[in-house]
């Protein structure tokens, strides 16, 4: 219980610092300090600060993989999935300028790729679509969906991703379905 309890001090501090200033200007040091433990605690669950960042990724996505609603739309699920990294845009901001930006970019792919798949699986109900074209499909939406998030991310965050997620998905609404039966149709041939 009191490792669970470290271990999400030291994340949340962590988190804390990376909304007030860059990554490589939060230390071991700083974190040990702000947390009141010492070095030995801190790397007794920590090899450095990017192990920090790295399970700070993966809780997250373990936790959209977990709490994926099937009667969300896409749109949706992938809002909820990336609730946590809104919430701290700042944060965010600050590891995409870093030397850690590929954990970012890892974990932006896993979130839509996890949203897109689970998707696909649903729209396909039905659908007798090869599980390749399914796979392509989820695959092809998923790398849109990182790349115009890291291109929003390097763009400053301006806009707001409640009303671009929506509009993408209206102007795209029925094209998983449509695709979906086009892969049935090369069944048949």
């Amino acid at each position: 219980m009191a490792q669970q309890y470290t271990k999400k001090m030291i994340s949340k501090v962590f988190i804390e610092m990376l909304n007030e200033r860059p990554l490589n200007k939060i230390t071991v040091k700083d974190i040990v300090k702000e947390c009141e433990i010492n070095r030995n605690t801190f790397y007794y669950y920590y090899t450095d600060i990017y192990a920090v960042l790295s399970e700070i990724f993966q809780t997250e996505l373990q936790t959209v993989i977990d709490e994926y609603n099937d009667t969300l739309s896409w749109e949706e699920s992938f809002l909820v999935a990336t609730k946590s990294a809104l919430e701290n845009k700042t944060a965010i901001y600050h590891v995409y300028n870093s030397m850690r930006r590929e954990e970012l970019e890892n974990y932006i792919y896993n979130i839509s790729g996890n949203v897109m798949l689970q998707y696909v699986k649903k729209v396909s109900d039905g659908i007798p679509a090869s599980s390749e074209d399914k796979k392509l499909i989820a695959s092809f939406y998923q790398c849109a969906l990182t790349g115009m998030v890291l291109r929003w991310i390097a763009s400053g965050m301006k806009e707001d991703p409640d009303i671009i997620i929506r509009r993408i998905g209206y102007l795209f609404d029925g094209n998983i379905a449509l695709s979906l039966e086009r892969s049935a149709d090369l069944n048949d041939l």
